[in-house]
Formats: structure tokens, sequence, C-alpha cells
């Protein structure tokens, strides 16, 4: 009877190691000083196929043409331990992501681990380097 208790016990402590360890690791991002009321957070979750799911969700974000100087768009930026800072898409009020109550999400896939993830405002979505104007970043995950 003991030894079947034991191994039950096992087996659910195994299995809960391979639950925590699959979890998706929520990281916020750090206040911001150029739209104060922005609050927000990363989820970043590895898959089956080795790619990190990354996932963003932030309220009380500013239309960037009301910023100063004003923008046309937030761009999300991912850094990276081997691959340096990558362009991972823009957050763009125009399609619909952000909502008269001021939320927005944002959702990829990539195959580089994220050392950590940050907001620019830019005026074009495309840019290849990220501008000075840091509107969320979060700390090093």
């Amino acid at each position: 009877m003991t030894t079947t208790r034991n191994i039950c016990l096992i087996i659910a402590g195994t299995m809960m190691i391979f639950y925590f360890s699959s979890c998706a690791r929520k990281v916020k991002f750090q206040n911001s000083s150029v739209v104060p009321a922005a609050k927000g957070s990363v989820k970043v979750k590895k898959d089956d196929n080795n790619n990190y799911g990354i996932k963003i969700s932030i309220k009380n974000l500013a239309e960037p043409d009301r910023l100063q100087p004003s923008k046309h768009t937030y761009v999300v930026w991912m850094q990276t331990a081997d691959n340096g800072t990558k362009n991972i898409g823009q957050i763009n009020s125009s399609t619909g992501f952000l909502s008269s109550k001021l939320k927005a999400s944002f959702e990829t896939v990539s195959s580089f681990k994220p050392i950590k993830i940050f907001i620019t405002a830019e005026d074009d979505a495309a840019i290849q380097y990220p501008g000075m104007e840091v509107i969320l970043s979060t700390s090093n995950f």
C-alpha cells in the first residue's frame, strides 16, 4: 500500500514539474515616461516545434499621432541573444487593434528566443532599426 502511494506521489510530482516547465512566462512592461498611463504584459511560450509564441496585451496606449512629435505607428521589437534586435511587427490602430478603450494586442511566433521585448513609436512600420522613442519595454526575461 505504501509503495503504491509513493509511486503515485512520484508520478504526480513529475507531472507537476512538466506542467510548470511548459507554462508561458509572463513579464510586465515597465512604466513608460512617454505614455505614462500605458500598461501591459508579454507572454512567451515555447511550443512543440521549439518556436516561441509571443502574445502582447496593452491598455491605455494613446494613438501614435497624439504623441509629441506625432508618429504613424507603434513597432514591436524583439531582442535576442544570437540575432540582435528584430522588427517583429506593428500595432496599427487603423486595423482595429486599438479600440476606443485604448486596448491593443499583438501576437506572433519566432524561431529565436526573446531576451527583451520593446515598443517604439515610428513613422514607418518597415523600419529595420528602432528609433529613440521607446514607449514600453520589458526587463530581460
